[in-house]
């Protein structure tokens, strides 16, 4: 028998990448699940509800009708158009077909824009919290992601003034969500308009606005950023299908932007993914053209659940918990916690908070600290009633043990 004998040479990049916290901590609950254990996982940011039946059958006839070849690399032009015209229905947003790229999943789009348009060097402000791989991605693409924090007290949203106060010369684009993972907040036509203008002043300055939770909005009402006519032309408008639609395995995300910047994302594309799947795409333009009541129940039933973590939340001493208007998230303050103790186990941070909660009470949640908020956990309420209430509940026993 032949010993392998050569080195393990992973690349500086792999080296220097962190893992996804949220899938990290969703492989952990699994591994306590097989071990027998009765774990409630409230870490991955997934619709528990299934695809509805229409776009299911969308899918199905699409195969029967021969739709398992290649597509053209931005997309089939029968979901580009579909996409065009939700963006003019929904979004305010006049992006044509040919300023579309779909791609496998809003996590490759946003992938792709990094590696089209970024240099070694450039800058991106990020607008914390902000979802876990928005950073990765930038450094990806030899960017330097420059991180503008907010807290609870600002409901995690960053002012226009914190804005134009990090632009400098290498700025390249501004990156968030609104509706935001981890928060759950949702900047307003007005802050989003005080955010365009600044951008406006600055030539050569782009904003990437991800919309993926767009319609798990609370508040009755959703702005675009690239409605604004100061940046139109220089928005990248990110979404998908996973959270509105329930459809996180069928990967089918999009973007809308300026030509050049579509030409650019779709040789990137069409060196790594080509296209996403032919079936998947039929079915993602019927879903976006027929009855949205299925997803506007979904958005229904999980402000119901957000009321009901919030209040339960509200009963737990030293939990500050503000009340997000979209996303199916909560993102509480528990760094009253820090310094406290159980036997041998301290409570140093939001990491030292999840693995307690995780090893002791079998609750699964997410540290804020790979969300750029370190006095913070992320619980998504992405699951049923009773397994929201069993899980606070649990939570709420685990703390009061800590002195």
């Amino acid at each position: 028998m032949i010993e392998m004998t050569n080195k393990v040479m992973e690349s500086n990049r792999v080296l220097s990448m962190e893992e996804s916290a949220t899938i990290k901590m969703a492989q952990l609950a699994r591994n306590l699940k097989d071990e027998g254990h009765d774990v409630i996982s409230l870490s991955l940011g997934e619709p528990d509800f299934d695809t509805p039946d229409h776009i299911k059958e969308a899918a199905i006839q699409a195969l029967k009708d021969g739709y398992t070849k290649y597509t053209p690399v931005p997309g089939l032009m029968e979901l580009r158009e579909s996409i065009s015209a939700k963006f003019k229905r929904d979004n305010n947003l006049n992006y044509g077909a040919d300023q579309i790229v779909v791609s496998n999943g809003a996590k490759q789009s946003i992938a792709n824009v990094s590696l089209a348009m970024l240099n070694e060097g450039d800058e991106v402000i990020i607008l914390a919290p902000f979802w876990v791989s928005y950073s990765t991605i930038v450094k990806l693409g030899g960017g330097v992601p420059v991180i503008l924090k907010s807290d609870i007290s600002e409901d995690y949203k960053v002012s226009p003034e914190a804005i134009e106060a990090a632009i400098t010369k290498k700025t390249r684009f501004i990156l968030f969500s609104s509706p935001c993972n981890p928060t759950g907040s949702v900047y307003s036509h007005e802050e989003l308009e005080a955010i365009a203008n600044v951008v406006a002043k600055h030539d050569n300055l782009y904003i990437i606005a991800d919309e993926i939770y767009e319609y798990i909005n609370f508040t009755g009402k959703n702005t675009s950023i690239g409605s604004f006519p100061q940046v139109s032309d220089r928005t990248i408008t990110i979404n998908g299908f996973s959270k509105g639609f329930a459809m996180t395995g069928w990967r089918i995300g999009y973007m809308g932007a300026p030509k050049w910047i579509v030409k650019a994302c779709s040789k990137i594309q069409g060196q790594f993914t080509s296209g996403a799947s032919a079936f998947g795409q039929k079915a993602a333009a019927h879903a976006l053209s027929s009855d949205l009541a299925p997803t506007y129940k979904m958005r229904d039933i999980y402000l119901e659940r957000r009321d009901i973590v919030i209040k339960l939340l509200k009963e737990i001493p030293g939990v500050k918990v503000n009340e997000p208007q979209g996303a199916f998230y909560v993102f509480p303050d528990i760094s009253s916690y820090f310094g406290k103790a159980l036997g041998d186990t301290v409570i140093r941070n939001a990491d030292d908070f999840c693995e307690y909660l995780l090893n002791t009470v079998y609750v699964a949640l997410v540290t804020g600290r790979a969300f750029g908020a370190d006095n913070c956990i992320r619980i998504s309420y992405a699951a049923s009633e009773a397994q929201l209430i069993e899980a606070v509940k649990r939570m709420k026993e685990a703390l009061g043990r800590l002195k």
